[in-house]
């Protein structure tokens, strides 16, 4: 029953149907199944399906984006239940500054993680699109974060990610902030070039990552980065 409903959530991503992800997703609830594995095991795997096709040039961002919708409207549908899930939290784990790098104009992927980060008990500031290297810094100065994550879907942007790690080492503040990156052509590798302190493929791995280096409590910047890598299946 739990298999069934999990695959029929995954497939409904998959085919950007809104109005099916909603219905399966109260599905999902009646049956018992934690939010957080309906998200992780169900919708997310749909669009992990629709990101693999995307990359490998076998889906359009029309279907991104649509696919998009369907997982905002399932989150929409479960936020609730997982906030309780989070509600041991005694306080915010932290403060997040997410947004998209210069030159991207997505925000599918950046949008999802942001709002998996903000049920699950950090503070989350998504200054948005196009946003400049220095802009990240400067709004996690203002706010006294302890998290940057940089989001691009476009490869042409990708250096930018790499600028903001830069930025931070320049201005004498790379030990302040941990800094996780992600997006569709992300890769394990990318991030420990750029010397990122996190990756995760997928959204819910953001969130894993997030909670992870918070916990740490080692210093941003002065070890192996936090990796949790995408295995199909």
């Amino acid at each position: 029953m739990k298999e069934k409903i999990l695959e029929s959530l995954r497939d409904a991503i998959v085919d950007c149907d809104v109005d099916q992800a909603v219905k399966v997703a109260r599905q999902a609830l009646a049956a018992g199944i934690p939010a957080l594995e309906a998200i992780q095991q169900g919708a997310g795997k749909g669009l992990d399906v629709i990101g693999a096709r995307f990359s490998a040039g076998e889906a359009y961002l029309p279907e991104l984006i649509l696919a998009g919708d369907a997982m905002k409207a399932v989150l929409d549908e479960l936020g609730k239940a997982l906030a309780e899930e989070n509600r041991g939290l005694s306080a915010a784990l932290g403060k997040v500054v997410i947004g998209t790098v210069s030159g991207d104009i997505h925000d599918i992927g950046k949008n999802i993680v942001a709002a998996l980060l903000a049920v699950s008990g950090f503070e989350v500031y998504d200054i948005g699109i196009d946003v400049e290297p220095k802009a990240f810094v400067k709004k996690a100065e203002e706010l006294g974060a302890n998290i940057i994550g940089a989001s691009t879907l476009l490869t042409t942007s990708m250096p930018y990610q790499q600028d903001v790690v830069q930025y931070l080492a320049d201005s004498g503040l790379r030990s302040k902030y941990y800094y996780v990156v992600g997006g569709g052509p992300v890769t394990a590798g990318w991030a420990r070039k750029i010397k990122a302190d996190g990756h995760g493929y997928t959204a819910a791995d953001a969130v894993e990552v997030c909670k992870r280096l918070v916990k740490s409590g080692q210093t941003p910047g002065t070890f192996e980065p936090v990796i949790i890598e995408y295995h199909q299946g």
